[in-house]
């Protein structure tokens, strides 16, 4: 039942990622910049550090008693992921939301899965114990559901162009690039907890618990927002924005509560991640390519509920349809391997 948990866990966090795009359709007269730094300086710097202070018992001993370099790697590898958050909503400029998603995510889903055991030399053996083939079946469909998805959307794009006469910027030989850096490296935010485990384990000498990845988000975390920090301020600096963050004539007050909203629930798939992850047992590894392919997946149920495929044509609907069948199999084989490997 560990398993089942675990995996509930992580459907309730890729939720909570899959709807938290959708306050910035409320965000006006905002620029890029000035709400991507309000969101992230409440999932990336607020949230970790005050979710920790609440749920990690004694957290300044947890973090005087751990291994500096294991806060470092954590730190260091959050930078990395926050490069690729930043190329992945420059890749959506130039070949949109669907096909960045579906190119990235599938990459991200890969590399972020068997980088740990990989990295650690356990990879061979691992993919050798009890319900591997049901992992490995797993990931081949997640990817294959992924991709699929991203033909949906490619062709509900085009569809759009179409039926609505919308101009298109829409530019694959600078986009691709883009989507590639941005898959891999926000698949080291997963490598990111891995490496941070050791102060993890120092967290639950102190009766952390389930809880015990919180502490590792201090690290995670802020090193995203550090980048994510500095790239913010150069196109401040470059599109002369500062003000808009106290400009009055903006609706100030609903921007930065739509902006703390995006935050929160952002920072809610990690917080629900670390629940899941801890439960996970022998293929622990799994949780990345479990919260990745639900994430597609309920963004695609959040595309359908908020009627953004109303003018897709009956071909790219039934490829959807395909694709989230494909999607649910691909979870299905993940929770069955994890599930044998717990059982045995």
């Amino acid at each position: 039942m560990s398993v089942i948990g675990g995996v509930m866990f992580h459907a309730v966090g890729a939720s909570f990622a899959a709807l938290c795009y959708t306050p910035q359709k409320n965000v006006k007269q905002w620029s890029w910049q000035t709400y991507w730094l309000a969101q992230a300086f409440i999932c990336w710097f607020f949230l970790p550090f005050l979710v920790a202070w609440i749920t990690i018992p004694h957290l300044s001993e947890v973090l005087r008693n751990s291994p500096t370099d294991a806060m470092w790697k954590a730190f260091g590898l959050g930078m990395a992921y926050g490069v690729g958050g930043t190329a992945f909503g420059i890749a959506i400029r130039y070949i949109g939301f669907s096909l960045t998603y579906a190119i990235s995510i599938g990459i991200s889903c890969v590399v972020g899965t068997l980088l740990p055991p990989f990295v650690r030399g356990e990879l061979v053996t691992v993919l050798q114990q009890d319900g591997a083939e049901w992992i490995v079946i797993g990931m081949i469909l997640g990817v294959m559901g992924i991709a699929l998805c991203g033909l949906a959307g490619r062709y509900k794009e085009t569809d759009l162009v179409k039926a609505l006469n919308i101009d298109t910027t829409f530019s694959i030989k600078k986009g691709l690039p883009l989507c590639i850096l941005a898959g891999v490296l926000s698949a080291l935010y997963g490598f990111s907890i891995d490496q941070g485990q050791p102060i993890a384990d120092v967290a639950v000498e102190y009766d952390a618990g389930n809880f015990q990845s919180n502490v590792i988000y201090i690290f995670s975390n802020t090193g995203a927002f550090i980048t994510t920090l500095v790239y913010c301020i150069f196109l401040h600096n470059k599109e002369n924005t500062f003000s808009e963050f106290f400009a009055k004539s903006t609706p100030l007050s609903k921007n930065y509560i739509f902006a703390i909203i995006t935050g929160m629930l952002w920072y809610s798939q990690f917080f629900f991640y670390g629940l899941g992850h801890v439960r996970m047992g022998d293929y622990k590894f799994s949780s990345w390519a479990v919260h990745m392919i639900m994430l597609v997946m309920f963004s695609t149920i959040a595309g359908l509920a908020l009627k953004e495929w109303t003018q897709a044509r009956k071909k790219t609907i039934v490829i959807l349809v395909i694709a989230l069948v494909v999607l649910v199999l691909a979870v299905l084989s993940l929770t069955i391997g994890n599930l044998l490997a717990d059982y045995y």
